[in-house]
C-alpha cells in the first residue's frame, strides 16, 4: 500500500500534483492513499485536481504556519499503525519540518520519499529521505541518488582539476630535455610550472574539504559555498567566489 501525503501550504500548484502523481505511479505503482493538507485559500485553488485524482482534503484553519505541518504529521503516524500498514509514504513538501516524523517512518520499516519544487526543498532534509522526486519545468523529474547532484562549479573542479594539473605537469616535463641544451633558465619553468599545478592541487583539496556536504552529493547553493570559504579563509574578505572558480579550468557535462 502506498501513501500520498501533500502539503497545500507547500505544494500548491495543481499541474506540480498531477505530475507528482504521474511519476510516483510511474515508479511505485498505485497510490492507494491520497491526501492533501492546508489552508482554504491554497485548497480552493486545487479543487480540480482534487476531483479529478480522487484526493481526500484536510482543510485546516490557518490559525499559524505549523497547523497543516502537525495536521499532516499525526495522520502519517496513525497510517504507520495501522495493519496492514503502507510501505511506503510520499510526503509533498520541501519543509524541513517533516525531518522528525520522517526518522519515526523510517524506523517502522517504512520507505519515505519527498516530493518537492527544486527551489522549496530544504537541502538539509534531503538525507532524512529514501529518495527525493522534483517536479516543476525547471527540474529533472525524478531524481537519481543524491550524490549526483552537485553545484555544477564545484563538479567541474572535482571532475577537471586534478586529471588537467597533471597533464599540463606532464607535458612541461616531457617538452623540457628539448629545450634544456639551448635555454638554461627552462628547469626554472618546469619547476615554477610543476609546483603551480600542486598549489592548484592544493587548493582543490582545500575546498573540498571544506565543502564536506559536497562529497555526500548534496547541492550546495554558491552564497552558501561563498560564506564557507570566507569564513575558512580559504577566499579572502573582499574577494568574490566567482573569481576564485574562474581560476579552475571546467568542463562541458
Amino acid at each position: 500500500m502506498i501513501a500520498l501525503l501533500i502539503d497545500a501550504d507547500n505544494l500548491s500548484s495543481p499541474e506540480w500534483v498531477r505530475e507528482a502523481i504521474k511519476i510516483l505511479e510511474q515508479s511505485e505503482g498505485t497510490i492507494a492513499i491520497r491526501r492533501a493538507y492546508g489552508s482554504p485559500e491554497n485548497m480552493k485553488g486545487m479543487t480540480e485536481v482534487l476531483r479529478m485524482k480522487a484526493i481526500r482534503p484536510f482543510v485546516n484553519l490557518h490559525l499559524s504556519k505549523n497547523t497543516t505541518d502537525i495536521s499532516l504529521a499525526v495522520d502519517a503516524m496513525e497510517l504507520a499503525c495501522l495493519t496492514p500498514r503502507p510501505k511506503m509514504i510520499a510526503i509533498a513538501s520541501g519543509d524541513l519540518d517533516f525531518v522528525p516524523l520522517v526518522v519515526r517512518l523510517r524506523e517502522r520499516g517504512i520507505r519515505v520519499i519527498c516530493i518537492s519544487e527544486h527551489s522549496k526543498l530544504s537541502l538539509d532534509a534531503i538525507p532524512a529521505y529514501d529518495q527525493v522526486i522534483y517536479v516543476g519545468a525547471d527540474t529533472t523529474p525524478i531524481s537519481a541518488p543524491r550524490e549526483q547532484k552537485v553545484v555544477p562549479v564545484i563538479e567541474q573542479i572535482a571532475s577537471a582539476l586534478p586529471k588537467t594539473a597533471i597533464a599540463k605537469t606532464s607535458q612541461t616535463k616531457t617538452a623540457a630535455p628539448k629545450a634544456e641544451a639551448k635555454y638554461k633558465d627552462v628547469p626554472k619553468k618546469v619547476t615554477k610550472t610543476a609546483a603551480s599545478a600542486k598549489t592548484t592541487l592544493k587548493t582543490h583539496q582545500t575546498i573540498l574539504a571544506a565543502l564536506p556536504k559536497m562529497r555526500d552529493g548534496q547541492w550546495l547553493d554558491l552564497s552558501e559555498v561563498a560564506k564557507t570559504l570566507h569564513d575558512q579563509k580559504i577566499l579572502a574578505k573582499n574577494a568574490t567566489s566567482t573569481k576564485l572558480f574562474r581560476q579552475f579550468p571546467t568542463t562541458s557535462n
